[in-house]
């Protein structure tokens, strides 16, 4: 794994909304007396949706603080735990999908895209609406190459759809969520080829 840091540009606090604060509450009441920063993930979780996508340093020392423990033990889960970002990300931020089964199936092919439309990984777009990074297994192999934007999955991909996607989710046109390629599930695409007859064992 590698080295993990915080963003250089930080803002100078933060703090939960006032309806963040009560749904944190609630999470906390979720465990016994004394075991508050069992909710840590899910606390750090909601800190970074409302930071945008990312978890500012001053977010990190709030919800330590907010569940009465170490800033350190905060950073320990942050820098552990790769769902969290530490710098910023665009306004739909492209998880792809680099593992085996999508890289057999095309994932350099998205990345090229990412580069095109985008720019560099891990780089906001100037218009602030893009940012990407390749990731580990995403989990629809069946469906390879496939992407994660924000809290989403789009599966089936190529590089002509991929850059419909891209473009579309910039300019705030509605997106298909799921396979883009005309199935609804994880089917075999095209026809069955086992399964075909309907019978059983004698």
């Amino acid at each position: 794994m590698s080295v993990r840091r915080l963003d250089p540009n930080q803002p100078d606090s933060f703090e939960f909304t006032a309806e963040n604060k009560v749904w944190a509450e609630g999470q906390i009441k979720k465990y016994p007396d004394g075991r508050q920063a069992s909710a840590i993930i899910a606390l750090l979780w909601r800190a970074q949706k409302q930071a945008g996508g990312w978890l500012p340093e001053p977010a990190i020392r709030y919800i330590a603080d907010f569940l009465d423990m170490p800033h350190m033990r905060a950073m320990e889960v942050v820098t552990f735990y790769t769902m969290f970002n530490l710098s910023p990300v665009g306004e739909h931020f492209v998880q792809l999908c680099g593992t085996t089964p999508c890289w057999l199936r095309g994932s350099d092919d998205l990345k090229a895209v990412c580069k095109k439309v985008i720019g560099d990984e891990r780089q906001v777009s100037s218009d602030g609406k893009l940012s990407w990074m390749e990731v580990e297994c995403l989990g629809a192999c069946a469906n390879a190459p496939m992407v994660q934007v924000n809290d989403d999955f789009y599966e089936d991909l190529d590089a002509e759809n991929f850059e419909k996607l891209l473009t579309d989710l910039r300019e705030g046109r509605p997106v298909k969520v799921g396979p883009q390629g005309g199935r609804k599930g994880s089917e075999p695409a095209g026809q069955l080829t086992s399964l075909t007859e309907v019978g059983g064992a004698d």
